[in-house]
């Protein structure tokens, strides 16, 4: 199917629509930093947890979790804890409250909260600003392939090259679509700021749901449940994991299983508890300086910033995994009228999610449909390039060059590095192969170097600035260096193996299956670091412990602040928020599986879920909910006698 003029003229809407809300809060944003940059602190928490949602409803992770479904079925759910998704539950739990105690723009101005001033505290905030955009410029490159690769199906160069005044080689057509839709994504962002993304994402989050819920009633429809279950393998439409994956597609599309075993997904089990290993440290650490961090830092009070990120997954999960799991089952049941083909004359999995729209979904909802995915994609891309001109501005601009830059001039700045972060994440993007290798290389070999030190930053009192800075930067060398040296190799069977030989066409190991060694090297250089320079002063330790309040090694802090301030106790909450995790990710995992259960109509898995659904609520609201809303009731009392 061809777009129809009704599908463009939605879309052209859509794209106008958010240059307006630019415009109109272009004054509201340009009052001081903190309004452009946090919106001032005044959103309320659902409309927050609402942005972020939508900027986690991306184009680039939707054609990546389509592909997972496709193959994998309902085991797909578990692939994205590489992320981790869960994540999202220790912020919930405890670690959004304790980030925006902090009562800071960004995480790198965080770590003067926690470190002092001190050389060690100068280095560690350095380390954090050159980490922060090492990883927004990695998001905004993944961002900007999987747009190109998306919108290059529907429009068509043979088609568009009539109406402009110059060529494009074919390899590169993908990189311009990038390009416009990124322009338009940084515009409105330069004019509104927060707010901006935040007001946009609630249209963009509408346009969303009801595109999702439509796919999934079309699947529904035209795909029985007999017609899925003759043309997938056993196990598809199962979601317990076993040790290994024993998901054979012979017979039925023999391509699949070359595709697992590239993903290097066959010991299932390992690959579950290796995700497991590597998500607790990393969600233990705190969000990454990015939209997320943004977020948090938003809210108007630590409970509020709970909220927003427990909303998260209740808003997110149900329409994204019905538009996944619909699209999922159309391209199963019609795969054959798919064009998946590159012009390598390769099978690319990624092109299931554009093609399978091009195909299956109706003139109007189709505009409706690609408008969606468009503003999923400029809702990620936007909050993404808003927190880089924060750090780069605030952290860098108003600390070291002008320090007395007036609001007007520091906002001019922001425009400024917006353009520059953008301009330079767009080169990078074309030396991108795939969707897949940068989301890769981000989640398992850049996080890898982030989460000791930030893990250690809460819950040890010894760790100092400069144990911050060494930590970072082994993890961060480690993960550059590392790569390279674990490319020669792969997993075959359990096993690691070089790439020669019978091997020498398999994929390179994931980073993953060596974030061990990178979380090692880490460490290593935290403790270090830490014993080479003295301990933080008194003051800012003591400081840090009374305004946020963390659960560790703290004794010897505790023991100081008692001294002056009898009336504070110490943070005893570990074994509940770590209960309230375990019981959160449950939680989060039958919001994920409900609505493939749905799609599929999978009646006894979808009862279950809905049951354990809802104990695990009225457990979260027992043990979590109103413990967190007396413990912020004691907080503020107990600020108020401290100051």
């Amino acid at each position: 199917m061809k777009l129809q003029m009704i599908d463009i003229l939605i879309i052209a809407l859509y794209l106008l629509a958010m240059v307006v809300i630019g415009l109109v809060l272009k004054k509201r944003a340009s009052k001081n930093m903190d309004a452009y940059f946090l919106g001032g602190k005044t959103l309320p928490f659902y409309m927050l947890g609402l942005s972020n949602a939508s900027g986690q409803f991306d184009i680039s992770g939707t054609m990546w979790m389509v592909t997972l479904a496709f193959i994998y079925g309902v085991k797909s759910a578990w692939v994205p804890w590489l992320w981790p998704v869960f994540n999202q539950i220790f912020l919930m739990a405890y670690l959004s409250v304790w980030l925006r105690r902090s009562n800071v723009l960004t995480g790198a101005e965080w770590i003067q909260t926690r470190f002092g001033k001190d050389r060690g505290a100068r280095l560690s905030h350095t380390i954090v600003v050159i980490y922060a955009l090492i990883g927004v410029l990695g998001f905004l490159s993944y961002g900007f392939i999987g747009v190109g690769k998306f919108m290059e199906i529907f429009f068509p160069w043979n088609v568009v090259s009539a109406y402009v005044p110059f060529d494009i080689p074919a390899e590169y057509v993908p990189h311009a679509y990038g390009i416009f839709f990124t322009a338009i994504a940084t515009f409105y962002v330069m004019l509104g700021g927060m707010l901006s993304i935040v007001w946009t994402d609630v249209v963009q989050f509408a346009i969303m749901t009801v595109a999702g819920i439509i796919i999934a009633v079309i699947a529904m429809m035209k795909v029985s449940p007999e017609t899925l279950a003759a043309i997938v393998p056993e196990g598809w439409t199962s979601l317990m994991p076993s040790w290994t994956l024993d998901m054979d597609w012979t017979g039925m599309l023999a391509s699949v299983n070359d595709k697992i075993a590239a993903d290097q997904y066959g010991l299932f089990g390992i690959f579950i508890m290796m995700m497991l290993f590597k998500g607790v440290f990393n969600s233990m650490a705190g969000p990454a300086p990015n939209y997320d961090m943004q977020k948090i830092l938003s809210c108007r009070s630590g409970k509020e910033a709970a909220l927003m990120s427990g909303s998260v997954p209740v808003i997110l999960l149900v329409p994204r995994y019905l538009m996944i799991m619909g699209f999922t089952v159309l391209a199963l049941a019609f795969f054959d009228q798919l064009d998946l083909t590159t012009q390598t004359g390769a099978i690319d999995f990624e092109l299931i999610l554009p093609n399978a729209i091009n195909q299956f979904v109706p003139v109007g909802v189709c505009g409706l449909l690609l408008a969606g995915l468009l503003a999923a994609f400029m809702s990620t891309f936007a909050s993404t390039a808003n927190a880089a001109p924060a750090y780069i501005v605030n952290d860098i601009y108003k600390k070291y060059i002008n320090p007395s830059a007036s609001n007007r001039t520091m906002i001019r700045a922001s425009h400024v590095v917006t353009i520059a972060v953008v301009v330079l994440s767009v080169v990078i993007g074309f030396f991108v192969e795939s969707v897949n290798s940068v989301l890769q290389w981000i989640t398992s070999a850049l996080w890898g170097g982030y989460i000791a030190a930030n893990l250690l930053k809460w819950h040890w009192w010894r760790f100092n600035g400069n144990g911050y800075f060494w930590g970072m930067i082994t993890g961060i060398a480690a993960s550059m260096v590392c790569p390279f040296i674990f490319d020669s190799y792969t997993m075959v069977d359990g096993h690691f193996v070089e790439r020669v030989g019978e091997y020498a066409g398999c994929a390179p190991l994931l980073p993953l299956f060596y974030f061990p060694l990178l979380f090692a090297i880490s460490l290593a250089g935290c403790v270090a670091g830490t014993y080479m320079a003295p301990p933080v002063d008194d003051a800012t330790l003591e400081r840090f412990y009374i305004t946020v309040r963390p659960w560790g090694f703290w004794k010897p802090v505790h023991d100081k602040v008692v001294a002056r301030y009898p009336q504070v106790t110490a943070n005893t909450h570990f074994k509940r928020d770590m209960v309230n995790v375990a019981v959160g990710i449950v939680w989060q995992m039958c919001l994920t599986v409900i609505p493939m259960y749905i799609v599929i109509r999978e009646g006894m898995p979808l009862l279950t879920s809905l049951l354990i659904l809802g104990i695990t609520t009225l457990v979260l609201k027992k043990n979590w909910y109103d413990k967190m809303c007396r413990d912020e009731a004691e907080y503020n009392r107990l600020m108020k006698e401290v100051e």
